[in-house]
């Protein structure tokens, strides 16, 4: 045999056992993308819920949460007062009471970085369904972590200020004077 032949014969090996090892990374970047193909919203939902049951221990709730797309006015609205400073980067709220989430107008099914906002809030809104938390800014780290997970399986980064979030989930009061 020849080292010609000695050459080819390691090549189609290799080709043979790595060739199974890519199909699967390519199958897992279709379902990473499956989102895009929801032709609806509660479709869109369902794909995200599917995200969150493989990636975080947060249970499924039974009932849906209702969502509805909301003006940045109203959103600011939603917030109160105390939020106010947010309102203008606010994307996406989530009622516990209500179990309602409002997204904040414009948003596309299409655009990644608004759909992670509705799976930020569906994060809350499992959270909502268990645990204590001291206070709501204390859901806001896991729910940011899993939404920038999810951005990062797709290439991209959360816009997020970590030490404002870090800072919110401590639940600490800010506005201490000494007497």
């Amino acid at each position: 045999m020849t080292l010609f032949h000695r050459f080819g014969a390691l090549v189609t090996c290799a080709l043979i056992t790595l060739l199974p090892i890519a199909r699967p990374a390519d199958a897992a970047q279709d379902d990473l993308l499956a989102w895009r193909n929801a032709k609806s919203l509660p479709e869109l939902v369902a794909h995200l819920e599917t995200w969150l049951d493989a990636n975080t221990d947060l249970q499924r709730r039974a009932a849906a949460p209702t969502i509805e797309w909301v003006s940045p006015a109203k959103a600011a609205y939603l917030q109160g007062g105390a939020q106010a400073a947010k309102a203008e980067t606010t994307r996406g709220l989530y009622d516990p009471d209500t179990q309602a989430i409002y997204l904040v107008q414009p948003w596309s099914a299409r655009d990644p970085f608004d759909v992670s906002v509705l799976l930020h809030e569906l994060v809350h809104h499992r959270q909502n369904g268990g645990g204590h938390w001291y206070c709501p800014g204390a859901q806001e780290l896991d729910a940011y972590r899993t939404q920038d997970a999810w951005l990062a399986e797709l290439g991209l980064e959360a816009n997020v200020n970590w030490i404002a979030v870090i800072l919110e989930a401590g639940c600490t009061p800010r506005d201490i004077h000494p007497d």
